[in-house]
């Protein structure tokens, strides 16, 4: 049984029923091994028996005592003489942490998808990252039912073929949009058999996402900036040229230049806001806020804005907190844009109503909160009903010229947008013209 062991590994451990085997061996007891340590000691009482006898101890006295201390000193190596180690190794080294693990717990260590299966498409093995990922993909199911797009068939079925490894780009639709590098490779057998296949899925949706933000920054950066750019160099260049001695000009056109700069600052903010937000879209909300704390804050914030423009603002304060998981400052930054524009766009209505909806919450119990919505209304001009699927596109404006006056740069919205799509909130907008407008935000709850 020993000797099988040691022809298949290098660290064998002996067991209790290995020393049964091998008791019929002959071995040398333990207080023959201590006997055999204590001998160097008889050197020393050699010298002490001639010193019993010189100070006058009969020879068989002095014979007597030797052999006591003789005896104490093996006694005290066979207590002391450490037990034998349960590991044998053929190298000297001890059984490390690694034997004791499986293939599977390493597996499930993996931070990438890792999904086995075999010549007919049925599932051997799954890692936790994948069961994570994808909670469809299950032990004995087939493969092809849990991925129904033809890149993945066509990756399993050309694996299964020819066993050549290849990859393949794979798109994940819900519950967020992911993209991943599918690879696929043969995991053979001793024999160089292929007895079943590997597929690994590498997320690339962060570089992806990188990559569109950069090519959106620089598509939209571009068109918003022209304007401002080109009206910068125009007067540059009338500063430098007609009306370098023109007092009264340079302080006007100064004047503009300093407008044309602040709307390029507040563009590159808006654009470095967005991109921040779609960063961060995939990482969950863990603090929780009171919605109707950050709404006293926001209209507190706003009231001498509001006052300036000749509106008030009308918000009853709840009476019990309204608990929301999410990001305080990105609520803040949702609410006071929808508030502002109420007040700027809104302003010959002279009033706006924040209202919160609970009427799904019980009063009794707050925490139990299944949903309510925020609701901004304006008593303004309205806006056209052709605008209304637009408004949290990127730039896009209802009145160019309007937005403009009032320091707008259209991405207001699109950043409202994604946080409330990260706070699993949806923004509905309704109104006609010449009766106002409502931005409503509907909120899950807690």
């Amino acid at each position: 049984m020993i000797a099988d062991k040691k022809q298949q590994n290098n660290v064998s451990a002996v067991t209790g029923a290995d020393i049964a085997e091998m008791s019929d061996t002959p071995h040398k007891p333990q207080w023959w091994k201590s006997v055999r340590k204590s001998a160097p000691a008889l050197l020393l009482l050699l010298p002490f028996y001639m010193l019993l006898r010189y100070w006058g101890v009969s020879a068989l006295w002095a014979l007597t005592v030797c052999l006591l201390l003789f005896m104490l000193i093996v006694a005290f190596l066979a207590f002391t003489v450490p037990k034998p180690v349960a590991v044998i190794a053929k190298t000297g080294k001890r059984e490390g942490p690694l034997s004791r693990l499986s293939g599977e717990m390493l597996a499930d260590f993996l931070p990438d998808p890792l999904v086995l299966f075999d010549t007919d498409g049925t599932i051997l093995y799954v890692n936790y990252a994948a069961r994570e990922a994808f909670p469809p993909l299950a032990r004995d199911t087939s493969l092809y039912l849990c991925f129904r797009s033809p890149e993945m068939h066509s990756l399993i079925q050309g694996i299964i073929a020819d066993g050549q490894a290849r990859s393949t780009d794979y798109l994940e639709r819900l519950p967020l949009e992911r993209w991943y590098r599918a690879s696929v490779m043969t995991f053979e057998t001793a024999k160089g058999e292929a007895d079943c296949f590997i597929l690994i899925f590498r997320d690339q949706t962060e570089l992806r996402r990188i990559d569109r933000m950069r090519s959106d920054f620089i598509a939209n950066a571009s068109h918003e900036l022209r304007t401002p750019l080109a009206s910068l160099r125009g007067f540059i260049e009338t500063l430098q040229g007609p009306a370098r001695d023109d007092a009264g000009a340079r302080e006007r056109f100064l004047g503009i230049m300093q407008t044309q700069a602040d709307r390029m600052s507040r563009l590159i903010d808006d654009l470095l806001s967005l991109s921040r937000l779609e960063m961060k879209a995939a990482i969950p909300l863990k603090d929780r806020v009171d919605v109707g704390q950050i709404l006293c804050h926001v209209v507190e914030t706003l009231a001498p804005m509001a006052s300036g423009v000749g509106v008030t603002i009308e918000w009853v304060k709840p009476d019990h907190p309204v608990w929301l998981p999410g990001d305080r400052d990105e609520l803040i930054q949702v609410f006071q844009n929808l508030i502002e524009n109420a007040c700027k766009y809104g302003q010959a209505g002279k009033r706006v109503v924040v209202t919160l909806d609970e009427q799904s919450a019980e009063s009794s119990q707050v925490d139990a909160l299944r949903g309510f919505s925020v609701s901004i209304e304006d008593f303004g001009p309205g806006i056209p009903a052709e605008h209304l699927p637009r408004l949290t596109e990127r730039f896009y404006r209802v009145d160019v010229d309007s937005s403009r006056a009032h320091k707008g740069t259209g991405l207001g919205l699109a950043i409202a947008k994604h946080i409330l799509t990260r706070h699993r909130g949806r923004l509905i907008v309704r109104s006609q013209l010449g009766e106002g407008s409502v931005f409503t935000v509907v909120f899950a709850g807690s």
